[in-house]
């Protein structure tokens, strides 16, 4: 994979562990998205992640899996997984990505505006996002939540 140096990387994304801790990993269409976000709040709930932060996990997952299946092609892959500081929702497609003049908006877009709001609510409820291109066509978006330290 490689970055996209066009796209933002949006905070700091935490220190990795040696060895992450893949809590799910399945590909998905549009008849599977809701199973995928009650197989993401499953696995969220067994992380350091408060309840309030698990749902913000749940909601992340699911505008990552609808904007794949609106915008990449129809069906992605949704990885879980935590280190020892974060928990990591990493969502692939073979859409054609981001366009390297992409902005990660400031602020919600605007009510009247239709649709625009998927990757805002991401940004918004996420520690770090990180966008990469996964050759000619595809894309890997991960967003990190920091886990509470014991």
């Amino acid at each position: 994979m490689t970055s996209n140096p066009g796209v933002p990387v949006h905070g700091k994304p935490p220190e990795e562990a040696a060895t992450p801790l893949v809590l799910l990993d399945e590909p998905f269409a549009i008849k599977d998205l809701t199973a995928l976000r009650q197989a993401v709040a499953a696995h969220a709930g067994r992380t350091r992640l408060s309840p309030d932060r698990v749902a913000d996990l749940v909601l992340i997952a699911s505008e990552l899996t609808s904007n794949a299946v609106r915008h990449g092609g129809g069906h992605g892959r949704l990885r879980l997984w935590t280190t020892d500081t974060a928990a990591c929702c990493q969502v692939t497609d073979d859409g054609p990505g981001l366009p390297a003049t992409y902005q990660f908006p400031e602020r919600s877009p605007d009510l009247a505006t239709a649709g625009g709001r998927g990757l805002w609510l991401v940004l918004y409820f996420s520690d770090s996002i990180s966008v990469e291109h996964t050759g000619e066509r595809g894309v890997a978006i991960t967003a990190t939540m920091n886990l509470p330290q014991h």
